[in-house]
């Protein structure tokens, strides 16, 4: 899937998608981990990684 179709899927933009992306985001919301969770068919530690 592309980042424009499943930014407009989440109902954000593109530029938010590539914050979150990018890892420049300083969090994310659960609502919008649990809408791309379920749009992906995956599991939130599919996609996040713990940075120290």
């Amino acid at each position: 899937m592309q980042s424009k179709e499943l930014a407009e899927k989440l109902g954000i933009t593109p530029v938010n998608l590539s914050i979150l992306k990018t890892g420049k985001a300083k969090g994310v919301r659960f609502d919008t981990l649990e809408a791309i969770c379920k749009i992906l068919e995956c599991q939130p530690g599919d996609i996040l990684e713990f940075r120290d």
